[in-house]
C-alpha cells in the first residue's frame, strides 16, 4: 500500500499555478507510478520510497514540465531514472551479509518467494491471470518493461521511447519480440482456457 509521506506545499513556496499543476496533474498519477515502482523495485517498501523520491524530484523540476502535456509519461521517466540511479549506487556499495538470511529454512525462503510473486500479481489488479503474470515476469527486463508500459499502462510507442530513452524503432522491435515470447509461453495455457488455434 502506498504511503506518500511528504506534504508538497511545505517543501518550497510555489506560485498558485505550480501548486495547481502538482496537485491536479501530478498527484492523480500516484497509483500508476506506484504499480510501476513495485514492478521495478520488487517490493512495496522500496517502491514507496521510489515514488516519494519521484514526487520530490518532480516538484523540484516543475519548471521544466509543460502544463497539460503528458504528466504520466513525464513522471514515469523520472521514476525510471531514479530507479536506475539507485540501482547503480547499490551496485557500487560493498555487499553486506545478513546472517539472519543464512539461518532461514528452505520452507521460509520458499514462503518469502511466494509472497513476492503474490505481491507482483496484485500489481496487475485482475488485468492478467496468474499464468500471464508469470510469463511476463519471466521476460528479460528490457522486454518486460516495454510490455508493461504498452499493454498495461497504455503508453504509445513514442511515449515509451521517451520514458526508456531509446529510439521508437527499438521499442517496436522489443514489443514484437516480447509478444512473440509470450505467445510461445502461453500457447498451452490458452488451449486449456478453451481458445482454439485458427491458423
Amino acid at each position: 500500500m502506498l504511503l506518500l509521506n511528504f506534504t508538497y506545499t511545505a517543501l518550497n513556496p510555489m506560485s498558485n499555478q505550480k501548486d495547481h499543476i502538482f496537485h491536479n496533474e501530478f498527484m492523480p498519477q500516484v497509483e500508476a507510478l506506484f504499480n510501476f515502482a513495485v514492478y521495478l523495485a520488487g517490493n512495496e517498501e522500496d517502491a514507496n520510497d521510489l515514488v516519494q523520491e519521484t514526487y520530490m524530484r518532480a516538484y523540484q523540476s516543475i519548471d521544466t514540465y509543460k502544463p497539460g502535456s503528458n504528466p504520466k509519461a513525464w513522471l514515469f521517466r523520472i521514476l525510471k531514472n531514479n530507479f536506475i540511479n539507485e540501482y547503480r549506487k547499490k551496485a557500487r556499495r560493498p555487499k553486506s551479509v545478513d546472517y539472519t538470511d543464512a539461518s532461514m529454512t528452505e520452507e521460509e525462503l520458499y514462503a518469502n518467494h511466494t509472497t513476492f510473486l503474490d505481491m507482483r500479481d496484485d500489481i496487475y489488479q485482475k488485468m492478467m491471470g496468474d499464468e500471464v503474470t508469470l510469463a511476463v515476469n519471466a521476460l528479460p527486463v528490457d522486454l518486460k518493461t516495454v510490455i508493461i508500459l504498452c499493454d498495461v499502462e497504455d503508453f504509445t510507442y513514442e511515449e515509451i521511447a521517451k520514458i526508456v530513452d531509446v529510439p521508437v524503432g527499438t521499442i517496436r522491435s522489443r514489443i514484437h519480440r516480447a509478444r512473440n515470447l509470450l505467445k510461445e509461453k502461453l500457447w498451452s495455457y490458452a488451449g486449456s482456457m478453451g481458445y482454439q488455434d485458427k491458423r
